[in-house]
């Protein structure tokens, strides 16, 4: 993520840190989860799409990944989720201005969940205002809400994926709201990264 997922970009998650979840091998619940998932992800394509627009931002500054660090680190993102070097080379011609399309600008979005847990949001958006809304409802649909900014931000810094503070979720019905948040914030689209400060149970 994903804790929740969390690496630069992370959707294919694995392992659990903290209050995050990385793309390694894990065990938590919504580590397995996300596995799951990440296979019918995959099929529709939605991977690949955040994959290519992390990859296209990141060439704004370069189209050399030797001389780019973000490039290079999108690029092995890329390539640990198996996508065509096709794919790459469209999404870094686009952000080094050779394949047109339009631009995406980055965006921090926290919130809380339904009892007070902390939520910071990284997202890649074309359409800030649609973006946020999105992200609003999401929240509200599982008794969340989205805050202003600095609301949580104080709780992943310097580190987003070294929270501050982290709490256990030991209660059923909790952790199950909150997973499927989890779930949704994922798939929306302009969603890159989601930090949060609780661990949820482990899978039996």
């Amino acid at each position: 993520m994903h804790g929740y997922k969390h690496i630069k970009f992370t959707f294919f998650v694995n392992r659990r840190k903290n209050g995050k979840i990385v793309t390694m091998s894990g065990h938590s619940k919504w580590a397995n989860i996300k596995r799951k998932k990440e296979v019918t992800d995959s099929k529709k394509g939605k991977v690949f799409s955040k994959i290519s627009r992390a990859i296209s931002v990141a060439a704004r500054n370069g189209a050399d990944p030797d001389s780019n660090p973000s490039l290079r680190l999108a690029m092995e993102k890329a390539r640990e989720a198996r996508m065509p070097k096709e794919n790459i080379d469209k999404a870094i011609q686009k952000g080094s201005g050779q394949g047109g399309a339009g631009v995406y600008y980055e965006a921090v979005y926290e919130g809380f969940g339904p009892n007070g847990e902390a939520f910071y949001i990284s997202a890649l958006t074309d359409n800030k205002n649609r973006t946020v809304a999105e992200i609003r409802t999401i929240f509200s649909k599982f008794g969340g809400s989205l805050g202003g900014a600095g609301c949580t931000a104080y709780i992943f810094q310097p580190d987003p994926e070294n929270p501050s503070y982290s709490m256990e979720i030991n209660d059923t019905s909790l952790a199950h709201k909150l997973t499927n948040l989890l779930e949704e914030l994922d798939d929306q689209d302009d969603i890159q990264d989601i930090y949060v400060n609780f661990v949820l149970p482990e899978e039996e």
